[in-house]
Formats: C-alpha cells, sequence, structure tokens
C-alpha cells in the first residue's frame, strides 16, 4: 500500500471512529464527552502531518451532517472548525513530533484551547444565535467545563501514545515511502 493510500485510510477510519462517537451519544453527553473525537483529531495531526486534524474532522463531519441531515451544514462546519483549530493551535505552539520529546504540555494546551474555543463558538451558535436549544446556565458551564477537561486529558493520552508507541511507527512508515 502507498503511503497516500495509508494516509486517506487512517483519516477515514479516526472520522469514522468520530463519527460513531457521535451518533451513539446522546445530547449533551456527545458535546461534553469528546475525548475520544480530540484524541483522535491530535493523532490524526501527528500521524498524518500539516492539516492532519482537518482531514480527519471532514470525515467525521461528513459522515455525521450525512447522519444528522436537519443539522448537516452546522454539523459540517463544527466538525472542519475543529480540525482547523487544532491543526492551527499545534503549529502556532510549534509542535514537532518528529524531532521534539518535549510535547506534552503543548499538546495539552492545543488540545484544551481549540477544545474550549469549539465550545464557547458552538453553545453560542446552539443557544444564542440559532435557538437550538433552550438556555440552562449550569447545563452549559458543565458541558463547557468537562468538554475542556477532556480536551486536555486527548492532549495528555495523544502525547503518551505519541511518545511510547506511535512514534516509532510514523518513522517505519515515513521509511516505507
Amino acid at each position: 500500500m502507498s503511503f497516500k493510500t495509508k494516509k486517506v485510510t487512517l483519516a477515514v477510519l479516526f472520522g469514522a471512529l468520530i463519527f460513531l462517537s457521535k451518533v451513539l451519544m446522546p445530547f449533551p453527553l456527545d458535546k461534553m464527552f469528546i475525548f475520544l473525537h480530540a484524541l483522535l483529531l491530535v493523532l490524526g495531526n501527528l500521524l498524518l502531518g500539516r492539516l492532519g486534524a482537518t482531514y480527519v474532522a471532514t470525515v467525521g463531519g461528513i459522515l455525521t451532517a450525512m447522519w444528522k441531515t436537519a443539522l448537516a451544514p452546522f454539523s459540517f462546519a463544527i466538525a472542519l472548525l475543529y480540525g482547523l483549530l487544532v491543526d492551527g493551535f499545534i503549529m502556532l505552539f510549534k509542535i514537532n513530533p518528529t524531532e521534539d520529546n518535549k510535547i506534552t504540555i503543548r499538546l495539552i494546551a492545543a488540545t484544551t484551547i481549540s477544545t474550549a474555543i469549539l465550545g464557547l463558538l458552538g453553545l453560542y451558535i446552539t443557544a444564542f444565535v440559532f435557538k437550538l436549544i433552550q438556555r440552562n446556565p449550569t447545563l452549559e458551564a458543565t458541558m463547557l467545563v468537562v468538554g475542556a477537561i477532556n480536551g486536555a486529558a486527548a492532549g495528555y493520552f495523544a502525547s503518551i501514545l505519541w511518545n511510547e508507541y506511535l512514534k516509532k511507527l510514523n518513522s517505519k512508515l515515513l521509511e516505507d515511502r
């Protein structure tokens, strides 16, 4: 299998897993417990390179939009924005996983900030702009805090997975090119 085929396969696999995690959990749990979603986006960036999280998010967004047709444009836009935010903050924090062994704090920061921004934006759009959900300040605060904690945990575990297992696998994949 060629290197590009492996990258596309990995992006589709990660995107499909994100889709499953989104449709199997009921609202508002799917908005709070996004650990798997954030983890797969970060790993997508680390394994696929620049814009890897965006590729993964695009696949997940397309699948979610096809499932939730009433909110398809919103679902896709939010998914795409999440991927772009993760990729953007990883670039902003200059995380280079192939050359840098100390990426944990920066990955945690990148995923936490990305998740918090997306959570605030998503909440604002759904509750204030389109009024798709009723206002509930306690639920809103809980969703934002739990979501940010999930983002931080995803960054931490992505760092562990990368340093312990995936860095070696990625080196092997790059050699096969």
